[in-house]
């Protein structure tokens, strides 16, 4: 039975911990040749080597999305390793834990850089290659936090919120995704985007073993949590797959039931 990903050459960024290693080792047993980009050499080696000791094809490749020369190198390297690009999934990114006015702008242009800026580079650079593969699938990494606000209460439950830069990056990714799915219609290139709520990684729960707003998440989300990253993965993989061929320009939220959005 033919892998649903089979023949493509999909690209993850943050491959190498939590959301997008799961989704590698996902895309890779689904048929994917993957080039694994991330910024900690030790880890995406790890997650290299346990792929194709599970019979998979996939490639480290240092890459900081903050810096377009490592990104042109980075997916330049992929091209001539694999011969193409079909898949981007723009999943590198992270929060900063300043709240609001005291966050700094030092924190505010990292947050944004990274996450938003990061998402717009890496597009920007795979987008020639996706063309000339004839189309293809891009999956930005959004949030429940681009579509809901909290309140006092909230607040005092989970003692902080989101930063910010992390709010407005992540709405200003899903601005994106509208775009890019707009001027990639005629290039038969769908974008779509994903909104996690309470999924379990290493960032997710500083170092513990829970998330670090699941006091919160318990209190509105209709399907007891947590989620996982296969969870997530599985996702991605659909809308990276031809399944998903009519579907374009879409947020999809995958958190156990948040009622709480616009």
């Amino acid at each position: 039975m033919a892998g649903r990903l089979d023949g493509k050459v999909a690209i993850i960024t943050g491959g190498n911990s939590g959301i997008g290693e799961g989704t590698a080792h996902l895309f890779a047993k689904e048929g994917a040749k993957v080039a694994i980009m991330a910024r900690r050499e030790a880890e995406g080696q790890q997650v290299q080597d346990a792929i194709r000791a599970e019979g998979g094809d996939a490639t480290y490749i240092q890459c900081d999305v903050t810096d377009q020369g490592a990104i042109d190198s980075a997916v330049a390297e992929t091209v001539s390793t694999y011969g193409a690009v079909n898949i981007l999934f723009n999943n590198a990114g992270f929060g900063a834990g300043g709240q609001f006015p005291d966050e700094t702008v030092e924190s505010w242009n990292t947050v944004i850089d990274a996450n938003l800026t990061g998402t717009f580079r890496m597009s920007k650079a795979v987008w020639p290659h996706l063309i000339e593969a004839g189309g293809g699938a891009i999956v930005n990494m959004s949030s429940i936090a681009a579509v809901i606000g909290f309140s006092k209460n909230m607040y005092d439950i989970a003692g902080r919120t989101p930063s910010a830069s992390y709010y407005v990056a992540k709405a200003g990714i899903e601005a994106l995704t509208r775009h890019t799915a707009s001027m990639g219609g005629q290039h038969k290139i769908r974008v779509n985007c994903i909104r996690p709520g309470q999924v379990i990684t290493p960032g997710a729960t500083g170092g513990g073993t829970e998330h670090v707003f699941k006091k919160v998440f318990d209190l509105f989300q209709i399907l007891d949590g947590p989620g996982y990253p296969i969870d997530v993965g599985n996702l991605v993989l659909f809308l990276s797959s031809d399944e998903a061929r009519f579907i374009t320009g879409e947020m999809v939220n995958i958190d156990g039931g948040t009622p709480r959005k616009l």
